[in-house]
């Protein structure tokens, strides 16, 4: 009756983010009520491996005693400092010098925000100022990629380059324009990773011609496109598409709110993409989700440039809840875990999560497997050579991720039939072993569904 009566309220109160509101409310809530390691547990006491990690965000895992006493601790000597009026706290300054030195290269200087989509909307913010302070304010344009998300705020919406996040809200804005994406599996060239760089170039330099390079503030790309479909670009892609922002002074945004603190491996992405972003954001796993945070990351250049422009006057920029001291202590606790052994488990174990993954590539319904790390995605087709997606009424979005739940196992299930992966770093090698062997049986299902096979017909 607890768990029925919950469900009720939910349905009744409360909004969900992205979902049919119509739909939740005929279907209703799945209740989950707790969860250790990479195991979650609904309310009906059914245990599911959580191969998604939440939303890409519980990297260390569930259930770490360790970062609930640090919140705890807090909570009982400071629950709450604002960083306004010039006054801060012990955890947030910790957590701020402790980031700068794990960020590549100058990336010396972080302000705190609340998660991934205010991150973005921070640099937007900075990089007007900077622009202003260095005497250009016609630079007002900014770029992203096709298949990019970038959040879900007004101002990150238009940045995210995906139709769900602009119909009816009259996204993107008249600034905010976009060039396509590396996608490698469907993109025109071919695979081959030159041909995909040099088109990607020229397209970018093509947008930067048309909007006139005077105008451009920033570029904005995530190392991996995470809710675009897990795509991965080519080796070189990033450093290529950096280079042709540096040739013409345009601010190059990392956005790592999802590959950030080892999801991809390193503890941030743009290190093994050897360079050096003028600004980056992270969110997610800075706290392993166990609370809200998220860091614009800045550069001594763009630091002191809107420091110096802005000189005795207070720079307007600010959010109640930045550097809260709570999430701050959990911040560094998690940092601990990540340290004492879970970047390398989450190594060890991406390299397993791959090559199981791959071995699914032999499916009948697999068009791509594809990923890095602990970050991956299978792609399902309906014909190989063609590389048909599932057909619409097959609901990819709602059947994949019913069928994987129904067998012990969370994932991302995307409308286009992409399955998406991005487990907690505590995994263990049984464990992503049970993920490899569930999605089988989840592409097995699908094999039958009468929508699928009539399509392959």
């Amino acid at each position: 009756m607890l768990s029925n009566s919950l469900i009720e309220l939910d349905r009744a109160h409360l909004v969900h983010p992205v979902a049919s509101w119509r739909g939740h409310e005929a279907s209703g809530a799945r209740m989950l009520v707790k969860a250790s390691g990479a195991t979650v547990t609904d309310a009906e006491g059914k245990e599911l491996l959580d191969g998604f990690a939440g939303l890409w965000c519980v990297n260390a895992g569930y259930g770490y005693e360790s970062v609930v006493e640090a919140a705890a601790q807090q909570m009982r000597d400071l629950p709450y400092a604002t960083g306004y009026f010039s006054l801060g706290s012990e955890p947030a300054a910790r957590l701020a010098a402790r980031l700068a030195e794990h960020a590549p290269g100058d990336l010396n200087h972080v302000y705190f925000t609340l998660g991934g989509s205010d991150a973005v909307d921070s640099t937007v913010r900075f990089a007007r100022y900077y622009w202003h302070s260095k005497g250009q304010p016609q630079r007002d344009q900014f770029i992203s990629v096709a298949n990019g998300y970038h959040g879900s705020s007004t101002v990150g919406a238009g940045l995210t380059a995906l139709p769900l996040f602009h119909a009816g809200f009259g996204m993107p804005l008249d600034w905010q324009h976009k060039i396509s994406s590396h996608y490698a599996y469907r993109n025109p060239v071919g695979r081959d990773p030159q041909a995909i760089i040099d088109v990607s170039v020229a397209e970018l330099r093509a947008k930067i011609a048309e909007l006139g390079p005077e105008r451009v503030a920033a570029f904005y790309v995530e190392p991996i496109q995470g809710s675009g479909g897990v795509l991965v670009p080519p080796k070189g892609w990033i450093a290529a598409m950096h280079a042709v922002c540096r040739e013409h002074g345009i601010l190059f945004v990392a956005d790592e709110v999802i590959t950030g603190f080892g999801r991809t491996g390193p503890i941030f992405a743009c290190i093994e993409e050897g360079i050096v972003p003028d600004m980056m954001t992270t969110a997610k796993g800075l706290t392993s989700g166990y609370v809200p945070m998220g860091a614009v990351f800045l550069s001594d250049g763009v630091f002191n440039t809107i420091a110096d422009g802005a000189g005795a006057a207070a720079v307007g920029h600010g959010y109640t809840y930045s550097a809260h001291p709570v999430s701050a202590a959990v911040g560094l606790a998690v940092l601990d875990l990540y340290e004492g052994g879970l970047f390398d488990n989450g190594i060890a174990m991406g390299q397993r999560l791959m090559a199981g993954l791959q071995s699914l590539a032999d499916h009948p319904l697999v068009g791509d497997v594809r990923g890095r790390g602990m970050l991956a995605a299978v792609e399902l087709v309906v014909d190989k050579d063609k590389k048909t997606p599932l057909p619409a009424a097959a609901a990819a979005a709602t059947r994949v991720f019913d069928r994987a739940w129904q067998n012990g196992l969370v994932v991302r299930a995307f409308a286009q039939g992409v399955i998406g992966y991005a487990p907690p770093l505590c995994c263990s090698e049984s464990e992503i072993d049970a993920i490899v062997a569930r999605t089988r049986k989840v592409l097995d299902l699908t094999l039958d569904d009468p929508d699928v096979r009539a399509a392959m017909a």
